[in-house]
């Protein structure tokens, strides 16, 4: 009997949860394409999402651009080119820190509310409700959320590279006996403009799988408010492996595709 459970467990999460999270991957975006689109809570979730990952998002990428900047610059000092030391801090933050720190902002702060949003609805059995006076939950809820969220995502990117070059420009030029016209002249040696667009890239992609994984693991939430807390719990976990394996992925097929700069 122990053994039956165990390969029904695991047929659950090889086939049958990834399945359901497909389908509702391509029921969501079929309802994206619905009329009317719901904008007021579309601009009230994104509004909701810049309110709790502002300020945590500048705080986190202050301290992360200040040790890419330490190590990268001992690294730089090293090998005799510390002239470099702000084209390379521009590589790390803006094509890797940059695009992380805001999935990882997203699927915490907001993918987690979200969750719980929905997740309170459903074990309300407002969710039900909806269905049952034919309104389409996918198209009322989760779509303005899932693009609320991409939709942040890509301005918090921004906000994640400027905020981690400021930090990494104080901790060099302070810390390392850098000298600050050599940090802004070295900017575009190595750098280029594909590397912001994959950053892009990266948070629109990110804010979207938050969004999903936080609908689907709350219209899916069992239990009564436990059954909630586990949701978000799953929700903040499942989110950041598969951004870490489209992180992978997408920075994979930018390298084999987009050219370094030469220098």
């Amino acid at each position: 009997m122990s053994l039956r459970k165990i390969g029904d467990g695991a047929a659950n999460v090889a086939v049958r949860e990834p399945g359901r999270f497909f389908a509702l991957c391509l029921d969501t975006g079929r309802a994206m394409f619905k009329m009317p689109f719901q904008w007021r809570e579309f601009i009230q979730q994104a509004w909701f999402i810049v309110s709790v990952t502002v300020v945590p998002t500048m705080l986190v990428a202050i301290p992360f651009g200040g040790v890419l900047s330490l190590q990268v610059g001992g690294l730089i000092r090293q090998l005799g080119a510390q002239s470099y030391t702000g084209a390379t801090a521009v590589v790390a933050i803006v094509r890797e820190a940059s695009p992380l720190v805001t999935s990882l902002l997203i699927a915490g702060a907001a993918g987690s509310a979200m969750c719980a949003d929905i997740g309170s609805r459903k074990i309300r059995e407002e969710i039900d409700a909806m269905e049952v006076l034919g309104i389409n939950p996918l198209h009322r809820l989760v779509v303005p959320r899932m693009l609320a969220c991409a939709f942040v995502a890509l301005f918090l990117n921004g906000l994640v590279s400027v905020v981690g070059l400021m930090g990494g420009y104080v901790f060099n030029v302070m810390l390392q006996d850098g000298t600050p016209g050599a940090y802004l002249a070295s900017f575009n040696a190595i750098a280029q403009l594909p590397d912001l667009l994959q950053a892009e890239f990266k948070a629109f992609v990110f804010g979207i799988t938050a969004g999903l994984v936080a609908a689907y693991k709350g219209l899916n939430a069992k239990g009564g408010p436990k059954g909630v807390g586990d949701a978000v719990n799953q929700t903040v976990v499942i989110t950041f492996m598969l951004l870490f394996v489209e992180n992978f992925l997408i920075s994979t097929l930018y390298f084999q595709f987009v050219p370094s700069k030469g220098m």
